[in-house]
């Protein structure tokens, strides 16, 4: 993306075009608000206290400006908090900058400017870990066995693939798992079971991920018969003619879960249908050039790459979240560091366990724990695989535990 930007500034300067202008034209469609954010600074941390005064103003930033933007901010004993709704606020943040800030009263102040941008994407910074897997068929009978039996793990495996080489993403492949044993009522769980978090917290957990990448394959359905039956030589040769030119559909449901809170961000439906030679010969792999070649394959590649794109645009504001993998004394390790694009001196937000679990349904559903804004993690030393940081105060003295989350806002 970057080298494409720069062949476009230099080709706009060798026509005679100031680059000035063409950075100007490159910003016109965002807005830039200077408003003033206010929080509380509490427990002797003013490092959460200027996060939170920093959020305040883009949630003002976003309320004078005409983008689509929802925010929620809690208000509790005169301090402004953290919370996951207001992670919406940030969907259209492309940059920030803060340029004055101050105490007065034990209030954080902060001055900034906000560029808001008119197609409600960011540009991510940090590479966020998804697991994919495996998109059931919704009627086995829509592919028979001389067709490629590819597709169940294949779409998923292809899918997670692109969403790796944008470079926003670090993937695992676990296409042997099926979140849906029915893959008619995709994507409802079925698996309510009382005081367990559901299948897609725990596979996140186990797997050390942010999203969870699942699907169903709701069409393939080659035309029917019946359309073609009738009398005489006609009708007997449209019948025959069906093994080399038909009519299929395609139908795909393309899911992404929270694996922290197990919500459902992402879920979109591709439709398109295909004339002609429309089966996938047995030996053919889903993203190979014998595959595309094929007019089910083709069609199916470019949903692959359609929905790719739709993914990357709807997770591209959501925020970084990783956990805490141990506490010495206090210095604190969290489960991400250099391969996730950390850097030293970047400071996370730390969200630690208040309370008691939350249930649904009278306790038949667990639906996690109580998770509360409680201080800034300064990465202090990065590693490929995990990064050391310190808290303002002691873990020991807010609470905070091995399995808390840190996140990036």
């Amino acid at each position: 993306m970057a080298k494409i930007l720069f062949s476009f500034i230099w080709v706009a300067c060798s026509l005679s075009l100031s680059c000035a202008d063409v950075q100007h034209q490159a910003r016109a469609n965002s807005t830039v608000i200077t408003v003033e954010g206010r929080a509380a600074i509490s427990k002797g941390m003013p490092l959460l206290a200027k996060k939170q005064a920093l959020q305040d103003a883009i949630r003002q930033a976003s309320m004078q400006s005409s983008a689509n933007i929802h925010s929620r901010t809690s208000v509790s004993q005169n301090n402004i908090s953290l919370d996951t709704v207001s992670m919406r606020t940030a969907a259209a943040v492309s940059n920030t900058k803060v340029i004055k800030e101050w105490t007065a009263d034990n209030i954080y102040h902060v001055v900034a400017m906000v560029e808001l941008s008119s197609d409600n994407s960011c540009t991510p910074h940090y590479r966020k870990r998804i697991i994919a897997t495996a998109f059931p068929l919704a009627k086995q009978e829509q592919v028979t066995g001389y067709e490629t039996q590819d597709l169940y793990s294949g779409i998923p495996r292809e899918l997670n693939n692109i969403l790796m080489e944008s470079g926003e993403f670090i993937g695992t492949n676990a296409t042997h798992i099926n979140l849906y044993p029915r893959a008619d009522l995709a994507p409802e769980l079925q698996d309510r079971t009382a005081y367990r978090p559901s299948k897609v917290m725990q596979l996140a957990t186990s797997n050390g991920v942010q999203f969870v990448l699942s699907g169903v394959i709701r069409d393939l359905e080659v035309e029917s018969t019946e359309y073609m039956s009738g009398a005489g030589p006609l009708a007997f040769a449209r019948s025959l003619a069906r093994d080399v030119v038909a009519r299929r559909g395609i139908g795909i449901d393309v899911y992404v879960h929270d694996g922290y809170t197990g919500a459902l961000l992402f879920q979109q439906r591709y439709v398109d249908d295909v004339i002609g030679d429309v089966w996938i010969p047995a030996t053919y792999t889903v993203g190979s050039e014998r595959f595309n070649s094929t007019s089910t394959g083709g069609k199916i590649a470019q949903i692959i790459n359609l929905a790719s794109a739709d993914i990357r645009q709807s997770l591209s504001c959501y925020p970084f979240t990783t956990r805490i993998i141990e506490i010495k004394d206090d210095t604190v390790f969290i489960d991400a560091g250099a391969q996730e694009r950390l850097n030293v001196g970047d400071q996370l937000v730390v969200y630690s366990t208040i309370g008691n679990d939350l249930h649904l349904d009278g306790g038949l559903s667990f639906i996690g724990k109580d998770k509360q804004a409680v201080g800034i993690l300064t990465i202090r030393n990065i590693t490929p695989r995990y990064a050391i940081g310190q808290l303002e105060v002691p873990a020991r003295e807010l609470g905070v535990k091995v399995g808390d989350w840190v996140k990036s806002w």
